[in-house]
């Protein structure tokens, strides 16, 4: 096993990552997972990121409610808590939202670009073989000049 879409538990990426759950390697441990989340995958900077939603991506914001509260939402965004994102994404799953579909281009946003690459990876791993993220997260794509959306999000719960 070599990568992160490969694995089926936290524990299995751990070891694809070269450690283990409990080796007190720290950062440098969770930098070897971060590596192989992004493993093959190339996230898009916030451009790209746009031009594919204009062109059918999902969009999807993982921030916390008080992040988005700070800097802004994004237009055109669907709003998923990071703890259920797997669940609302599966098409497999009872609790998907319709917009998931496994040949559609998915684009996790977090704040900065880390954790997003950790969910991406996972909805790879449940066979959403286009998701990636966007580098360098919201902070990011308001340094870009991008827009921030104009009224509510679209909050999934």
């Amino acid at each position: 096993m070599s990568t992160v879409s490969e694995a089926s538990s936290v524990s299995e990426a751990t070891e694809a990552a070269g450690a283990s759950a409990g080796d007190g390697a720290g950062y440098a441990a969770v930098d070897r997972l971060l590596a192989a989340a992004r493993e093959g995958v190339e996230p898009l900077d916030p451009h790209a990121a746009l031009a594919a939603q204009r062109t059918g991506a999902l969009l999807v914001d993982t921030r916390t409610a008080a992040q988005r509260a700070r800097q802004g939402d994004l237009p055109g965004a669907i709003v998923i808590d990071r703890t259920v994102l797997e669940w609302r994404l599966d098409p497999t799953c009872e609790w998907r939202i319709p917009e998931a579909d496994p040949d559609r281009v998915v684009v996790v946003v977090c704040r900065q670009g880390y954790s997003s690459s950790f969910a991406a990876a996972g909805l790879r791993a449940l066979g959403l073989h286009r998701a990636t993220d966007l580098a360098g997260g919201a902070e990011a794509w308001f340094a870009a000049g991008l827009p921030s959306l104009e009224g509510p999000a679209d909050v999934r719960e």
